[in-house]
């Protein structure tokens, strides 16, 4: 029989090498991730092989009855079992099954309006990275027996480290037990567990079925990228899908009983799991009966749905005990690359939108060796929440597969939301589409329970953004269909009469000339060593001391490079994950309350730390401060590479230097435009928003800055840790004096308004670039952090004033008395009167 993984490793050279019985675990497939390649396709899971309901039960039965004797029966009841959404949602079931005294509980992407978050983690390779864990008792993760934490493969490491560090910081505990089909790791990652372990002080087992490594050669990611890049390349037109033809099965189940995992599910749960089984097969087995052709229905798929995965496998054992020749698999979230070769693990994939109403919007969903399998009839389960429009209308997954499987069967599980009754069946019509299809008993669709809006999970590259989808998420709403921009001067005469605010519409974007592009790229060659040393030491500054794991949360757009930056820093030197979000705060409005919003039901608000490119004079650290007032639990100090202004007590450095992000616009700061609010496009109920100029692609310099910066920080790693001693013990008080100069400026110029003096490299750039600038005073001898400055002041026409006594390399002042007429003809500035 042929390797499923043979067409892959032939063309990239990957290989598995350890336990005998890995091929016939394992299969290799290739997809669409921008941080690993290839993917490893279990034959056992049931999520994109279908395979033998007993098969994938059973495996999960073993590894827990293996956990049960390794912790043996006391430890065992005092035991939690955590299953990983959302491949391993059915197979953490089983181990908890197997193990057969503890209660379960799986990770959830879905969030529940009503359910307080009890924890939640990154996993960091994954297409669609954050987890939520929501139990209905909140006790069930704060007891201090063992830990039982269930993956389908253990690659890395990084998801349960992250897991075990979220968790163990709010309730310790002395043992942790990790559990997946297959253990993966390297040499390296083993070390990091046990030296895990050793730091907080417990004991870390790990029980697999088998064990191994995947050899990787030099430059498998691109080759990788170029293989699936050909192949979708030629993918053959799908035929238009025809209205779906289905039934629906009778599924009387239990009332209040849990569909799953997701809040939690006791010994008790399956109790009456196991006796209701029977009944519920019988009503499948009914539907199935129904549509039996004159040959008679042979082959039987049971398909669940994303992190429905254990109702469909144990009503598959059901039907396989009763005699049907059932496989079982589950729709994914997960882009994968078809190739149909009996040497490649992925034969075929049906493509469909998501249809459950997904909290981080629509986007597409497969079902992968459905098609062209034999299937004489589909079994499709699905929660009731699921069961929309969108799952019924033509090019919906129902129509996907009645255009490849002669029968289909509809079975809906009630969906489970704590606090609420749950629904039991009732008897009703099948519905039928299809004219020759016979009708039986069956109960009515139960229907999804109300939900509340909700807010949408962050935007990530490339579709919003330049950055790799892992680099940040923008806790924003895309607004780049919206004509936003307006010329600089008649936005500053709305700003400075009143009429509007300076966020409710956009500067033209800045293109740069040619010279300009080569002072920003020698800037960046002369000053990357000095951001890479204030990256990290404004890093191991809030690793030290910050208890848990940071929640970086940058203030869009300057403060995002810095986030990307502070957190490659943090994965370089520590290994860590840091999730990284940006979100919108508005001088005068204040930050964006429904972006406060999400984070606190994703993370703990303890663990966020706001992160900004420099300080002013302070406005938006006065801004923030005064805007967590309404939200507890958040820490409104900011992390900033440099503070000028002495605003801040976490900082790279105090000087006013050059930092080249500060250079350039949208450019270089992943092609997104300053943050918007403006009424008519915010509701009280949204993000704030922004746009992302795709036309710009071709100027975009975001990854070349932040891999200039990355690139030196090895070679300041030593004068860091330099650094960072000193920091520590010195008193980093804020003095504020830079407000206090701003002030006198404002006075001694005549300005009379604070917000029209912008001191500091970075303001001063913003004001050459977005505003009508007055004059520029520069700091006598600074000339090495200002020659983009001077040449920006040149072509706008605007003059700069030496002087002395500053505080900061340069300051920006906005023309204090505009109108259309303090600009002439050619757009300069002119002197004041």
């Amino acid at each position: 029989m042929v390797w499923t993984g043979t067409w892959v490793a032939e063309r990239l050279g990957v290989e598995l090498i350890g336990d005998e019985e890995l091929p016939a675990l394992l299969g290799l497939a290739l997809r669409r991730n921008p941080k690993r390649a290839h993917l490893l396709v279990s034959s056992v899971l049931g999520k994109h092989v279908p395979q033998r309901p007993s098969v994938v039960y059973g495996a999960g039965l073993d590894l827990g009855r293996r956990v049960r004797a390794l912790l043996g029966d006391e430890e065992a009841a005092r035991a939690v079992v955590l299953g990983y959404a959302e491949t391993a949602t059915a197979l953490g079931h089983a181990v908890a099954d197997g193990l057969a005294l503890a209660p379960y509980l799986h990770s959830t992407r879905r969030p529940v309006a009503g359910v307080a978050r009890a924890g939640g983690f990154e996993e960091s390779h994954s297409h669609a990275t954050s987890h939520l864990l929501l139990p209905e008792d909140p006790k069930l993760l704060a007891g201090d027996g063992p830990l039982v934490l269930v993956d389908d493969e253990f690659s890395t490491g990084n998801t349960v480290l992250n897991t075990i560090r979220d968790l163990h910081e709010r309730h310790p505990r002395e043992r942790y037990v990790v559990v997946a089909l297959v253990d993966m790791r390297s040499a390296a990652d083993h070390d990091r567990l046990d030296a895990f372990a050793e730091e907080i002080g417990a004991r870390v087992d790990l029980v697999a079925r088998a064990a191994g490594t995947v050899r990787l050669p030099e430059g498998v990611l691109e080759k990788g990228r170029a293989l699936v890049a050909e192949h979708e390349a030629v993918r053959e037109p799908e035929a238009a899908p025809p209205a779906p033809a289905f039934v629906r099965a009778r599924l009387d189940w239990p009332r209040d009983l849990p569909d799953g995992g997701r809040h939690g599910f006791t010994p008790e749960h399956r109790e009456r799991l196991e006796a209701a089984l029977p009944a519920l097969a019988a009503g499948v087995g009914e539907a199935l009966e129904a549509v039996r052709s004159p040959s008679g229905t042979r082959r039987v798929l049971v398909l669940g749905f994303e992190e429905l995965m254990y109702a469909p496998l144990r009503l598959g054992t059901a039907l396989e005990e009763a005699g049907h020749d059932v496989r079982y698999s589950t729709t994914t979230r997960s882009p994968v690359l078809a190739v149909d070769d009996p040497g490649y693990a992925i034969r075929t994939r049906l493509v469909f939108p998501a249809h459950d109403d997904p909290a981080d919007g629509p986007g597409e969903r497969y079902a992968y060796n459905v098609a062209g399998a034999g299937f004489d009839a589909v079994v499709l389960v699905v929660d009731s929440t699921a069961d929309t429009p969108a799952l019924h209308a033509p090019g919906g997954l129902l129509a996907r597969l009645a255009e490849h499987v002669p029968h289909v069967v509809l079975a809906v599980v009630p969906s489970y939301v704590p606090g609420t009754a749950g629904t039991a069946g009732t008897t009703g019509t099948v519905e039928n589409s299809g004219a020759d299809t016979t009708t039986v008993t069956a109960t009515e669709a139960t229907e999804a329970p109300e939900r509340s809006s909700m807010l949408p999970e962050p935007l990530r590259g490339p579709a919003f953004s330049s950055y790799a989808p892992d680099e940040v998420g923008w806790l924003l709403q895309d607004l780049s269909d919206v004509e936003l921009e307006a010329p600089t001067e008649e936005r500053e005469e709305a700003v400075q009469s009143g009429g509007a605010h300076y966020a409710e519409s956009l500067p033209v974007e800045y293109q740069p000339s040619e010279r300009y592009q080569e002072l920003f790229h020698a800037a960046l060659d002369g000053s990357a060593a000095r951001i890479a040393r204030a990256v990290g030491t404004v890093t191991e500054t809030v690793l030290a001391e910050r208890a848990g794991t940071p929640v970086l949360v940058s203030l869009a757009r300057a403060g995002t490079p810095v986030g990307v930056l502070m957190r490659r820093w943090a994965r370089a030197r520590h290994g860590l994950e840091l999730p990284h979000y940006a979100v919108s705060i508005v001088r005068g409005r204040g930050i964006d309350a429904n972006a406060l919003r999400w984070l606190a039901a994703h993370h703990d608000p303890a663990d966020v730390v706001f992160v900004d490119g420099w300080t002013g004079k302070g406005a938006i650290t006065r801004e923030l401060a005064e805007a967590l007032k309404d939200f507890g639990g958040f820490d409104p100090e900011i992390a900033v590479l440099a503070d000028p202004g002495s605003c801040v007590r976490t900082y790279g450095t105090r000087e006013d230097f050059l930092i080249p992000s500060a250079c350039l616009n949208s450019t270089v700061s992943g092609l997104i435009s300053r943050t918007v609010l403006r009424p008519d496009l915010v509701g009280p109920d949204d993000f704030h928003g922004a746009k992302f100029y795709r036309e710009l692609a071709g100027s975009d310099v975001s990854g070349a800055f932040l891999d200039a910066v990355a690139a030196r920080f090895d070679e300041v790693a030593a004068t860091v840790d330099t650094d960072v001693k000193e920091l520590l013990a010195a008193d980093r008080t804020p003095t504020w004096e830079g407000w206090a100069a701003v002030e006198r400026i404002s006075e001694e110029y005549g300005i009379h308004d604070v917000n029209l003096v912008k001191p500091g490299v970075g303001e001063t750039t913003r004001v050459l670039l977005r505003r009508v600038p007055w004059k520029i005073l520069a700091k006598r001898g600074a000339d090495a952090d200002l020659a983009h400055v001077r040449l920006l002041a040149e072509q706008r026409g605007v003059p700069v004033e030496e002087v002395d006594d500053l505080p900061y390399s340069c300051v920006g002042l906005i023309h204090p008395k505009y109108t259309r007429g303090a600009t002439g003809a050619d757009g300069k500035a002119v002197a004041s009167q």
